[in-house]
């Protein structure tokens, strides 16, 4: 691995300002450096569903020995992203490559981002044998997973193990368990009236939500649930009694069968209330991505763990409480799991990530290359 080219090439990732729905200039730059790998790269037609002002990026490269590897890390961060600046420093650990503090540092995940490029690199210039290699290279990831939703069904084959670059914890760290995630959004319908001259002669739809937001389950309902109400709204003016309200909120679970309990339950509450003012509830909910739940025995945590040893890194499995892009791949052909690469404090101003971090998540793009050739 060419150490110095890894830092480069993540320091010159982290100054293309890339937030969700506009990574363009972070694509063609990850293009350019694909195709001098000898790439052969597309951009798919996903920005007209997204309104992102690219597609997302997919790289196929023929190998020179029988079997197929994928890697996956997305181009989007949140904000606030325009003119990061990048502060190298030291701690008891090691050194620290951190945001100066007023903007993330976007670890997440130019961090994953580089380490596939500079493994992949590596990879080929050993001249080693080597397997087809596809890249993936989604945008708006942080919205809800938006680029890779988009994807063509047909992206992957085979059941192709995928490795997704995008998670907290060191490079070591498997996420073999991730929730599925459905969102809820609720109109609930009143009667307008004046607040001060008739009131009851109104049902008020902000009543209506209140108090069936106060009898959900929310929260953290066991170590694999969780649910929340995160937007309500409704109302015109402080003198009439408000005739709509709009609830948005959502829950998770690693168990599809508990997830769809909370579900139930969430409704009810909104139905029962509804019924007993007068008013009434409409209320639709969306899966946004399935569970991921990975057994110790299954071939692609096989393939992780020599891959880890290989490359000095002790195997831990994790599970989240979060989704990230390899909720979704299972429906494009991939079997794909989600690795930490060592963000810290990410979405935060505070975002750091050890400089061993990087290079190990580099190291083991390269180590997992080896491991898929058979």
């Amino acid at each position: 691995m060419n150490v110095d080219r890894l830092h480069s090439t993540f320091l010159e990732l982290v100054g293309v300002e890339s937030p969700s729905y506009h990574e363009a200039k972070m694509a063609a730059l990850c293009a350019s450096k694909l195709r001098d790998c000898g790439f052969q790269v597309e951009i798919d037609g996903s920005a007209e569903q997204t309104g992102s002002d690219t597609g997302n990026l997919i790289a196929h490269l023929p190998g020179t020995a029988r079997g197929h590897v994928a890697f996956c890390a997305h181009m989007d961060t949140v904000l606030p992203c325009a003119g990061i600046e990048v502060v190298r420093e030291s701690d008891e650990k090691g050194d620290i490559y951190r945001s100066a503090g007023e903007t993330i540092l976007s670890a997440d995940d130019k961090a994953g981002v580089a380490a596939i490029l500079e493994g992949v690199r590596s990879s080929i210039e050993a001249a080693d044998p080597r397997p087809d290699i596809t890249i993936l290279l989604t945008t708006c990831e942080e919205q809800s997973l938006v680029g890779a939703s988009a994807l063509a069904t047909d992206v992957f084959s085979n059941n192709v193990p995928c490795f997704v670059l995008d998670a907290d914890g060191a490079p070591g760290t498997i996420i073999a368990e991730a929730p599925n995630h459905y969102t809820m959004r609720a109109r609930i319908s009143g009667k307008a009236a004046h607040a001060g001259v008739e009131p009851e002669a109104g049902v008020s739809a902000i009543r209506i939500a209140a108090e069936a937001i106060a009898q959900m389950p929310l929260g953290r309902l066991d170590d694999a649930t969780t649910a929340n109400i995160g937007v309500i709204k409704g109302g015109v003016a402080v003198n009439i009694v408000p005739d709509t309200c709009i609830v948005e909120g959502e829950c998770r679970s690693i168990f599809p069968e508990r997830a769809e309990t909370l579900r139930n339950a969430m409704e009810a509450a909104l139905m029962e209330s509804a019924a007993r003012h007068g008013g009434s509830a409409e209320v639709d909910w969306t899966l946004d991505y399935p569970e991921i739940v990975f057994a110790e025995t299954d071939p692609i945590i096989d393939m992780l763990k020599r891959a880890m040893h290989s490359c000095g890194l002790q195997p831990n499995m994790h599970r989240t409480g979060g989704g990230a892009d390899a909720n979704i791949l299972g429906r494009c052909g991939a079997c794909a799991i989600t690795l930490g690469i060592g963000m810290t404090n990410f979405h935060s101003v505070d975002e750091y990530i050890y400089v061993q971090d990087l290079e190990d998540s580099a190291r083991l793009v390269e180590a997992l290359i080896k491991e898929a050739v058979e």
